[in-house]
């Protein structure tokens, strides 16, 4: 008898009734339970339930993550950094026409830039073809770099003649005058 006088003051108190302390709550071990299979009579075993989240690890991967992208993002915005040469009369140029530039590293692995994206020289033609075909305006402005040599940069305009360039314009910097 004690044992049910037990039982039920323990669900009396996980309801809300009575002012003692909140118990665990006590269930009968089953037929499987942890000791061969074996019930006893009358055996009881408290088991409890972790009923918080530790959200710790997951605040220091997340902020973790966030250093990195705030260390990331100016890189990516970041352009290809050409010097350009100079010139004591140059127009300004549209934000919507088509750059070609060939930066100093040209020399070493043939690669100049398109837009942002950078394209091998030998595929440049059909690169320009491809550019060109979604495009009123068939002329490319070309910025080189100062250091480039006037052969590696007529190399550049003969593969955007051939995909199609009727117009090559030469990019340079304003002179300042004093």
């Amino acid at each position: 008898m004690p044992r049910r006088a037990e039982a039920a003051r323990m669900t009396q108190t996980e309801h809300g009734e009575g002012s003692g302390p909140i118990m665990p709550k006590m269930q009968e071990q089953g037929a499987g339970g942890a000791r061969g299979g074996r019930r006893r009579r009358g055996q009881r075993r408290v088991m409890t339930s972790l009923a918080e989240i530790n959200v710790v690890p997951m605040v220091d991967v997340m902020l973790v993550l966030l250093i990195i992208f705030m260390v990331a993002a100016p890189l990516m915005q970041r352009g290809l950094d050409v010097n350009l040469p100079v010139a004591r009369r140059a127009d300004p140029i549209a934000a919507e026409r088509l750059f070609v530039t060939i930066p100093l590293s040209f020399r070493t692995d043939r690669i100049v830039q398109v837009g942002d994206d950078p394209v091998r020289v030998e595929i440049l033609d059909e690169r320009m073809r491809q550019e060109l075909l979604e495009r009123t305006d068939q002329d490319v402005f070309l910025r080189g770099d100062r250091e480039i040599t006037l052969q590696e940069l007529m190399v550049v305009m003969d593969e955007l003649k051939e995909g199609g360039v009727a117009t090559v314009g030469l990019v340079t910097d304003f002179v300042v005058e004093r």
